[in-house]
């Protein structure tokens, strides 16, 4: 299974539609369409992820037996794999918010179809390309680094938290066990993948000369 995550950013065209929305609306913190969009989002990744992160390991009569839906996976994949991802997002808007600039995350409607597809489809790779945070330019070099660091940081900081938990806290459940153990993998491949510095990945934009 291989599992590539993209975030997009600072793109120009995308700056424009920032400014055809409320200016109220964008200096929220987190605004109402947002939240509506990280719902999508998780809803989306955790159906994604349903066969493949679950409770417990399947056995020869779940391989057998398939389910087409299982509402318990569902929701144990949704709760590990959306935090990193929308945190990851989160990161970007509240790094930029911090510098002054206005930030609002948007969906991407064809790369969350092109990802359910691939799952219906039984395909090996699994591409997510679920949005991005809209802001306008940034003149400042650091500025821009940092914001593109931002999100990437966020999944650094995310498994580093469940490697801790999960080398010092020994009276762990077993459910608690593998959801820890997933999120540390989780933010690991995020975290290895987005760091790359290949546009448009966030690497691209930390490492690669600012054009």
């Amino acid at each position: 299974m291989y599992f590539i995550n993209i975030s997009f950013r600072i793109d120009y065209l995308k700056t424009q539609h920032l400014k055809i929305n409320n200016p109220l609306k964008i200096k929220m913190i987190i605004t109402p369409i947002e939240i509506l969009y990280f719902l999508i989002l998780t809803l989306v990744i955790g159906y994604i992820f349903s066969d493949k992160v679950s409770i417990r390991p399947k056995t020869v009569y779940d391989m057998l037996h398939p389910r087409r839906f299982n509402k318990e996976n569902l929701i144990f994949a949704s709760l590990v794999t959306a935090p990193a991802v929308i945190l990851h997002e989160l990161g970007h808007k509240f790094t930029a918010m911090a510098f002054g600039y206005t930030a609002q995350f948007f969906i991407w409607p064809l790369g969350l179809v092109i990802a359910v597809v691939l799952k219906i489809i039984n395909s090996p790779l699994i591409l997510i390309a679920p949005g991005y945070v809209g802001i306008p330019p940034v003149a400042d070099p650091l500025q821009y680094r940092l914001i593109a660091a931002a999100g990437p940081l966020i999944n650094l900081l995310l498994l580093g938290i469940a490697y801790f938990i999960l080398k010092y806290h020994k009276k762990l459940t077993k459910k608690q066990t593998i959801f820890i153990a997933l999120t540390k993998q989780i933010n690991i491949m995020l975290f290895i993948f987005n760091i790359l510095p290949i546009p448009p990945l966030d690497g691209s934009k930390i490492f690669l000369p600012i054009s």
